[in-house]
């Protein structure tokens, strides 16, 4: 059986889209930044970190998958908002600027584990002051990292993106799938 480690309604959404059938079983764990942890080195720490910790949970007959997604701009890891003005100010370093999406994901097995990292680039277009609050007050970036859903309104800050939009919006389904295949869980056609 498989198993998603994750809360995301986007990942159930997105997960139901390869058509295999999962259960959805949440982990909690510390998603602390270590001191020095390059993004990439982060958000796949974070992917094994949830996979592992489901399938400790779990006996070991299942497949536990396991995914981080991040916005990294500046240099810097954007998560999800602790307030407005902390909202406003990463939307503001997003405007009018390209920044990365980095999903990582982990599928771990009593065999084996396996894991990706997909980058997007997302180009902002310029955001103005109004639109900014506006945005907030529409509730959407409270809950996003990096302050903004790119499958609901925020979308229409995009100007284009360059790699997986579904990467953007939580899990690469291509990858995804082919991890998935390797495991036995998806058979190829």
């Amino acid at each position: 059986m498989l198993l998603l480690a994750s809360q995301s309604p986007r990942r159930v959404e997105l997960l139901q889209q390869i058509g295999i059938p999962f259960t959805q079983f949440p982990v909690d764990i510390d998603e602390t930044v270590l001191p020095h942890e390059s993004p990439k080195k982060y958000v796949q720490r974070m992917a094994q970190e949830k996979s592992a910790m489901g399938f400790q949970r779990t006996d070991n007959n299942n497949i536990v998958l396991g995914a981080d997604t991040i916005v990294v701009a500046q240099g810097q890891i954007l998560g999800k908002p602790k307030h407005k003005n902390d909202a406003i100010r990463m939307l503001n370093i997003l405007s009018d600027n390209t920044h990365q999406i980095l999903t990582a994901v982990t599928v771990i097995s009593a065999k084996q584990q396996k894991s990706t990292v997909v980058e997007t680039q997302v180009c902002f277009g310029p955001l103005t002051t109004q639109e900014i609050a506006w945005y907030w007050q529409s509730g959407e970036p409270q809950d996003k990292a990096g302050s903004y859903g790119i499958q609901g309104l925020g979308g229409q800050f995009v100007k284009h993106i360059n790699g997986s939009y579904s990467a953007v919006v939580g899990l690469p389904l291509y990858q995804t799938k082919i991890l998935l295949t390797e495991f036995g869980v998806v058979n190829e056609c």
